[in-house]
């Protein structure tokens, strides 16, 4: 979204059991720490159980060795779209 001070981007973590966002993150930038940010908020607050789904697009945020090991980390199971199904 482009602001006043320029453009803004915001990356939401939704529970999809509850339909609730769990874990958000705004910043100037879209790197993978944006990414990993929501989710280490979600993870805070759900504590969530080894071997949850994440499932997302093939963004380079979510591809990336930072958010793949932040995954890996907490034991969750990455699933990602198929090539060209945002």
């Amino acid at each position: 979204m482009r602001t006043w001070d320029g453009w803004a981007y915001l990356a939401t973590v939704i529970d999809l059991s509850s339909r609730r966002v769990v874990g958000l993150a705004m910043a100037d930038h879209l790197r993978a720490s944006l990414a990993s940010e929501a989710l280490a908020m979600a993870l805070t607050q759900r504590r969530p159980a080894p071997g949850l789904v994440f499932h997302s697009d093939r963004g380079c945020q979510y591809t990336s060795a930072e958010f793949r090991g932040l995954l890996a980390g907490h034991g969750l199971v990455q699933s990602l779209s198929r090539p060209g199904q945002c």
